[in-house]
């Protein structure tokens, strides 16, 4: 399983992916990280692109996310909103659960907006939900569908003692 090869596997596995705290808030369009791979001051943000930003892409699937390796002697994260307008985030010297809890506390969505969400999630308004606690308790409910056979008795080709007995 080549999945399970290189620096700290755990990374690639969904249970990781899915246990990541930031869900950014729907204003924002694109985060970029800047960052050079040597330096003492850039070590938090190697280490938050290591371990936090496939989880950040996975939370966030409609947001763009850019990595800019050496190009700035400082790493900062910029993050453009949908208004076009943008911010910038100094990072130097930062661990990366500095910098996650930052990001958290100015561009996530709140935990009572989370919780609503998932609430939201498990709602069973489906129209295609059908039984008890639904909107329709069976299936012949819906038009097009053959009706019950407690109601209009199915023809003999589609019950299955009379088909098994022409086999």
């Amino acid at each position: 399983m080549p999945f399970k090869m290189g620096p700290a596997p755990i990374r690639r596995t969904l249970q990781y992916l899915q246990k990541g705290r930031l869900v950014f808030k729907d204003r924002v369009k694109i985060f970029s990280i800047n960052f050079n791979r040597d330096g003492d001051l850039h070590q938090g943000a190697r280490d938050f692109v290591f371990w936090h930003l496939a989880q950040l892409q996975y939370k966030n699937p409609s947001i763009q996310v850019v990595v800019l390796n050496e190009m700035t002697p400082n790493p900062f994260i910029r993050c453009w909103f949908e208004d076009s307008k943008d911010i910038v985030m100094d990072i130097e010297g930062k661990t990366k659960d500095e910098i996650l809890n930052h990001l958290i506390r100015i561009l996530g969505k709140s935990d009572d907006i989370l919780a609503e969400a998932e609430k939201q999630k498990e709602k069973k308004d489906n129209p295609a939900n059908f039984g008890i606690g639904c909107d329709r308790h069976c299936m012949c409910e819906i038009l097009g569908q053959v009706p019950c056979p407690s109601v209009v008795v199915l023809p003999k080709h589609m019950r299955g003692k009379f088909r098994n007995l022409e086999e």
